[in-house]
């Protein structure tokens, strides 16, 4: 099998089979549910080049893939064995905050279906502009089988969400989708359209006066009775005898929730979605370009954190309730935005790999997927990805100014403008997120152009300096900078280190320095990134970008800042040989701690080399590394 070998070696970064709770994937990511997240190997899974990033975030540990997530998918379900086990078949007993088992519950019920939602809601944008543009006719069968097709999802929402709720809830989904089936029969439908009708009798359950209520295209009503029944589930089964339960168990479950559901759960939720909905539209109506400025901002941070599954559920629930939905436009110049500044590194870099991977990453992005774009190409050198949200608040500034409209759900990208065509044609809201989007893309992708790379002249070594490389007949044009120590000391290379997570590498190459002196100065000109609280270990990034770490002695950790003092903050702006650091040498030495000092590029992957000198002494202000761009 062609992902046979990432497959294993990711199973063997979430700490094997055995540490494995449950498995689901989205469009981008495996969702692992771990039963010790200590046993997971994070920073290893990072180094894997056939995996993006990993997120450790709401109770899930998510190892980011990319578009080819499904296949990665069934080749460690393969690989393990695992069936698709249900949240509550597999807790471990660790208590997890109300915020991350929300956010679990919701993308367990939602992740599965997102393909096809994404599918359903671009087909019925396609049909909108193909009946604003007049190359189809709502009274042709073409229009009604392809209206159909993109409607079938939304109508029966119940009856698929009670499918996927189920599993999640840990009951028996076939079950829950016969609850939803239920909501939307055409008994209940046709009972609701009678409702409004001259002489309609109110129809009673055991003499309990029924509320009918549309639930076609609803949410939160069958998540509510899925969970519910699922909850009845587990009592019956220990209840009942074996021979029996396996028909009256479904029976007794079918029985109890559905009428809980049209007598009291069902309204109830009903009315829940209401005010979500009447809410959302309050606080959008207090300053709608405000409102669209945040959610472009702040859109990418929260699916870094996989937080956005929290807004799905709203963006759903404002399309059932009030048939259309103001917030999915919002995300469209933060996606567009991401893309950008990919596109900006792609133009900007010189570096091939890097251009390879930024070329892909941008049209990923451009249909919605950024998981390659942000966690390939902009996080790691970080200001493009500060560009893409700034352009994405930018632009949905715009759309939020001119109340740019959702018509049906679908991924936030270049296929929304097929979902917020009015259904009385082209509008000024659809102009304007034509704008917005442009301005989000294009804002990112020049400010990542001109600010993103600071220009670094090219410094070939001098021909009597032998602790720099010379450039070779093959490498002209390649840009070589010089970083100069932080410390006095005796060299050692990375590899001879007693810790593994800096021999190995795995934060970045670098020298191991054994300091003469007990103090650490600035090796650049720059900005202090980073400072452990225990002072101990500080990182810097460079003017020109470079990222570093500076981490005195092994274990030192433990320590808790005793013989440690800081001269700088975070925050601050340093010079090259500016003191940050003062520690007791002899002391920390006599306490029985190994003093060697790792001075690591954590962003290594962005340069073509990092070169260590060739002395064994070292002087703090002299040349220390040779990073090759």
């Amino acid at each position: 099998m062609k992902y046979e070998a990432l497959a294993n070696e990711i199973v063997t970064g979430v700490g094997g089979t055995s540490n494995i709770n449950s498995l689901e994937h989205c469009a981008t990511r495996l969702r692992f549910k771990l039963k010790d997240q200590h046993k997971a190997n994070a920073a290893a899974l990072k180094r894997n080049p056939g995996v993006i990033m990993v997120v450790e975030s709401g109770g899930q540990f998510q190892v980011v893939i990319g578009n080819h997530v499904g296949d990665v998918y069934q080749a460690v379900m393969k690989a393990t064995g695992l069936g698709e086990i249900s949240a509550d078949e597999s807790s471990n007993g660790a208590k997890e905050n109300i915020a991350a088992r929300f956010i679990d519950v919701i993308s367990g019920i939602f992740t599965p279906i997102i393909g096809i939602m994404a599918a359903s809601g671009i087909l019925k944008g396609f049909l909108a502009l193909a009946l604003v543009c007049g190359w189809v006719s709502s009274a042709t069968g073409t229009y009604k089988i392809l209206y159909a097709a993109s409607d079938t999802l939304f109508y029966f929402f119940p009856i698929v969400l009670g499918y996927t709720a189920g599993k999640k809830f840990g009951g028996n989904p076939f079950v829950t989708m016969v609850i939803g089936g239920t909501l939307v029969h055409p008994t209940m439908i046709a009972a609701f359209s009678a409702m409004g009708q001259p002489g309609a009798e109110t129809l009673y359950f055991l003499g309990l006066p029924i509320t009918f209520i549309n639930y076609s295209s609803s949410v939160i009503p069958i998540i509510f009775a899925a969970w519910l029944s699922c909850r009845l589930e587990k009592p019956l089964n220990a209840l009942l005898h074996a021979n029996i339960r396996n028909f009256f168990t479904p029976l007794l479950c079918v029985v109890i929730t559905v009428p809980l559901v049209f007598l009291l759960v069902g309204p109830a939720a009903t009315w829940l979605g209401q005010m979500l909905a009447a809410g959302y539209q309050v606080v959008y109506g207090l300053n709608s370009a405000l409102a669209g400025a945040l959610a472009g901002a702040f859109w990418q941070v929260c699916v870094m954190f996989g937080l956005h599954w929290g807004l799905v559920p709203l963006m759903i629930n404002n399309l059932s309730m009030l048939g259309h939905d103001t917030l999915l436009p919002l995300l469209m110049p933060a996606v567009l935005g991401q893309a950008g500044a990919a596109l900006g590194v792609m133009l900007r870099t010189r570096d091939a790999k890097i251009k390879g991977i930024a070329g892909s990453a941008v049209s990923a992005a451009l249909v919605g997927i950024t998981e390659p774009a942000v966690y390939g190409v902009n996080l790691p050198t970080r200001r493009p990805f500060i560009f893409g949200c700034v352009g994405g608040a930018l632009g949905a500034a715009v759309l939020g100014f001119y109340h740019t409209t959702a018509y049906s759900f679908g991924f936030p990208g270049v296929f929304t403008f097929t979902q917020i065509i009015s259904p009385a044609g082209l509008d000024a809201s659809f102009w304007a997120a034509g704008v917005g989007a442009l301005l989000a893309f294009g804002f990112a992708a020049i400010a990542t152009c001109l600010f993103a790379f600071n220009r670094v002249e090219q410094t070939p070594a001098p021909a009597n300096n032998p602790t720099m490389p010379a450039p070779s007949q093959t490498e002209p044009m390649l840009r070589r900078q010089l970083i100069s120590s932080p410390l006095d000391g005796e060299l050692s290379p990375l590899s001879a280190m007693t810790d593994p997570t800096f021999s190995s590498g795995l934060l970045g190459k670098g020298v191991a320095i054994i300091p003469s002196a007990g103090r650490v100065v600035s090796p650049v000109d720059g900005t202090v990134a980073s400072l452990f609280k225990t002072h101990h270990a500080i990182g810097l990034e460079s003017e020109e970008g470079i990222e570093l770490l500076i981490h005195v002695g092994i274990d030192t950790v433990k320590l808790d800042g005793q013989y440690f003092t800081a001269h700088v903050s975070v925050g601050e702006t340093v010079r090259k040989g500016d003191l940050l650091i003062e520690f007791d040498l002899p002391a920390i030495v006599a306490a029985g701690f190994d003093i060697t000092t790792p001075v690591l590029i954590t962003n290594s992957d962005c340069f073509m080399d990092v070169l260590p000198v060739t002395d064994e002494h070292i002087v703090a202000g002299l040349p220390l590394l040779t990073i090759i761009r």
